[in-house]
């Protein structure tokens, strides 16, 4: 053998050969999913009620864009716009429902000035031992016409004597307490006595729930005044007797026996200062009769005849 012979090398190529891949496993997955989603819906339909598919079915039928601005198919224009309809300045189409108690809703500032008066009156009442036990007998609640205070009344702390417009001695500081920090707003104020319904017992001359409501009102108006509540910001005095008793409380609860002060906002003030007049109704035309017309009536008027009774052979 020749040492110079070179040897032979032999190169042998691996093949891999080519993975055949996963997709085709997806595609039956989402087949399997959309087949198991047809049949769960398929099922649900055969188990609801006729009134239920049409809800679906409606559902279904309603545009996009409707329910994209929340509304319905019958009442909803086609404008993704909620209350604007074709024309978004409401020269034409649909107009906005206006909601007028939105035009009694206190400014921000009024709420910071009433919210503040709450708490500064909370405060008052808390540092003083005689009147701490007075706090569960308020109430505090904003109202179309503006803040309310209520002192409510109970068989164990009556504010007034019995049947009388006489000021228990805690309910007269309370309100002679409240009076500086009332008088610090610049809102006018009202006043109003409320009972419950037990007719006034001792009542000489007609006096009834009437008189005394208007006069414990008109005593607690005194007592604010003698506090330091300025004369000049009571706008309104007035009894209520058992006419407006208190939300889901019998009309012969204790807690109808109340005192509302009232801290009206400025819109409210002036309307009861200077109501509304409603225009005279336009004057219709007198109609003068002629005589024919006065011909007609008289004929009109005129009794008919008697009937004769059949004469009988």
């Amino acid at each position: 053998m020749n040492a110079h012979a070179r040897p032979i090398i032999i190169r042998r190529k691996k093949v891999v050969h080519a993975h055949h891949g996963g997709s085709w496993k997806i595609a039956l997955a989402d087949f399997m999913t959309a087949l198991m989603a047809l049949f769960l819906v398929m099922w649900i339909l055969t188990a609801a009620s006729k009134q239920q598919r049409e809800a679906v079915a409606e559902y279904f039928r309603t545009p996009l864009v409707v329910a994209l601005a929340g509304g319905d198919k019958s009442t909803a224009s086609t404008s993704a716009i909620p209350g604007g309809g074709d024309d978004p300045t409401h020269a034409e189409g649909e107009v906005r429902r206006i909601d007028r108690r939105e035009y009694s809703r206190p400014s921000d500032a009024q709420r910071r000035f009433f919210e503040a008066l709450q708490l500064r009156i909370e405060a008052a009442i808390m540092a003083d031992p005689e009147l701490r036990d007075l706090r569960g007998q308020m109430r505090f609640d904003m109202t179309l016409e503006g803040l309310r205070i209520q002192v409510l009344d109970t068989e164990q702390r009556p504010m007034f004597s019995l049947g009388s417009d006489r000021v228990e001695p805690y309910m007269r500081e309370l309100l002679r307490t409240m009076a500086p920090l009332i008088n610090e707003l610049p809102n006018e104020m009202s006043i109003s006595g409320h009972t419950d319904n037990l007719p006034y017992a001792g009542g000489i001359g007609g006096y009834s729930n009437w008189e005394l409501s208007s006069a414990r009102a008109n005593a607690s108006r005194r007592e604010l005044v003698a506090g330091g509540l300025s004369p000049e910001k009571l706008l309104r005095v007035a009894g209520m007797a058992d006419n407006v008793p208190m939300p889901e409380m019998p009309r012969e609860s204790p807690m109808n026996r109340r005192i509302e002060l009232l801290m009206l906002y400025p819109e409210t003030a002036n309307s009861i200062r200077s109501p509304a007049v409603l225009p005279e109704p336009a004057a219709e035309p007198v109609w003068i009769p002629g005589i024919e017309d006065l011909t007609a009536m008289l004929q009109s008027q005129a009794p008919a005849p008697a009937e004769q009774p059949e004469r009988v052979l």
